[in-house]
């Protein structure tokens, strides 16, 4: 399969999806995307099943049949996973359009994960050209993995549990590593009830809520253990009215990150186990841990070695690496299913108007999705 002369057209559909803008909270925008994605899969030859959603845009499944009767070691499917959604509002591309400079592309999304998307489109559009896949493989595209897959993450636990491989189509490390574990993401809201007073006339009966939050950033923050690669973030705070006025409430919003199994219960116990440190002011923590950690453990140094030598036999070499950042992958590494993430192609800056991609990593990414695809046993 020759990919080297695909850049062309996987640059044009690149274009096209980026610039169908798909931000999480907007169904109607993301179920554009979908309805796109689907039509691009039944082109490639597979069957296609647009899931409806009410609370996030629809979900698209796609399934490619093997080209011949497989062996019983290749009967249970390749799953690939994908995200349609981005985290840019509609009207993003106006300031910060598709374009290519200096071997790299930007746009809204091109990066996380639209990029991927294409890679995987490619590496199916030459398997379904050769006759199809050696094995089944199926695609789930989802609405809502920037807004924490609350409504796909049951349907992605359901398919990754009939695979023997879930491959992640989140961009790859800028240089060029696939991701082999990511941390786990909590998120908890401390809130704070003092009692209101005027500043100046009753100031004695108050019970400052922002004076008792300042004592408790201090003790959450103190839980981070780098050692362990946990982290804790109190990364916004409101409180208060007016100067003038004690102020009765404040809520701080905590981001948690966890490298080991087990921490996530361990500072979640710590976290609602907080206590008030002034007289007359009370507590309310609420919250969880959203994505559990992707550990770098045995299962994962496995399936990053069977890939590499994959990727050896077809001229890639394939390094290995990891973000503190979340993705679907996390969802799958519990299970016990063999995954790997940062199959899309090598970018940086996601999120922000520097997001892009370099350009031939959008073919060699293909390439390689393409060989696993063929030669995982």
């Amino acid at each position: 399969m020759d990919f080297d002369t695909r850049l062309p057209e996987m640059t044009a559909l690149l274009q096209e999806l980026v610039e169908i803008e798909s931000p999480s909270h907007d169904k109607a925008a993301v179920d554009r995307m979908a309805e796109r994605v689907a039509e691009e899969c039944r082109q490639r030859g597979a069957q296609v099943e647009l899931v409806p959603e009410t609370a996030a845009g629809n979900q698209v499944i796609a399934r490619w049949r093997p080209a011949r009767r497989p062996d019983p070691q290749k009967s249970r499917p390749i799953l690939l996973l994908g995200h349609m959604d981005t985290v840019f509002p509609l009207g993003t591309l106006a300031k910060m359009p598709f374009s290519e400079q200096d071997g790299k592309i930007y746009g809204p999304g091109v990066s996380d994960m639209k990029g991927g998307i294409v890679v995987a489109l490619t590496a199916l559009a030459a398997l379904h050209a050769s006759g199809g896949p050696s094995r089944p493989v199926t695609a789930l595209f989802t609405p809502d993995e920037e807004s924490g897959s609350r409504v796909s993450r049951p349907l992605i636990e359901e398919l990754a549990r009939q695979a023997a491989l879930v491959l992640v189509l989140e961009p790859g490390l800028p240089d060029g590593a696939v991701k082999t574990w990511r941390k786990g993401v909590g998120e908890f809201t401390v809130r704070v009830h003092g009692r209101a007073a005027h500043a100046g006339g009753d100031h004695e009966h108050g019970r400052n809520a922002i004076e008792e939050m300042a004592h408790q950033v201090l003790a959450i923050q103190r839980l981070t253990d780098y050692e362990r690669g946990t982290t804790l973030n109190v990364g916004l705070i409101r409180g208060g009215t007016a100067s003038n006025v004690v102020p009765d409430e404040a809520v701080a919003e905590v981001d948690l990150r966890v490298m080991q199994p087990g921490e996530a219960e361990r500072i979640a116990a710590a976290l609602f186990a907080l206590r008030p440190a002034l007289d007359g002011t009370r507590l309310e923590v609420t919250g969880e841990l959203n994505r559990p950690p992707m550990p770098f453990d045995e299962r994962m140094k496995t399936t990053f070695e069977k890939v590499k030598a994959i990727a050896a036999g077809a001229g890639i070499e394939l390094k290995a690496g990891g973000t503190g950042g979340g993705s679907d992958a996390n969802f799958v590494a519990p299970l016990g299913i063999p995954v790997l993430d940062g199959l899309g192609p090598a970018g940086e800056g996601y999120h922000s108007e520097r997001e892009y991609i370099f350009a031939n990593s959008l073919v060699e990414r293909a390439k390689l999705l393409a060989a696993i695809l063929e030669a995982w046993e």
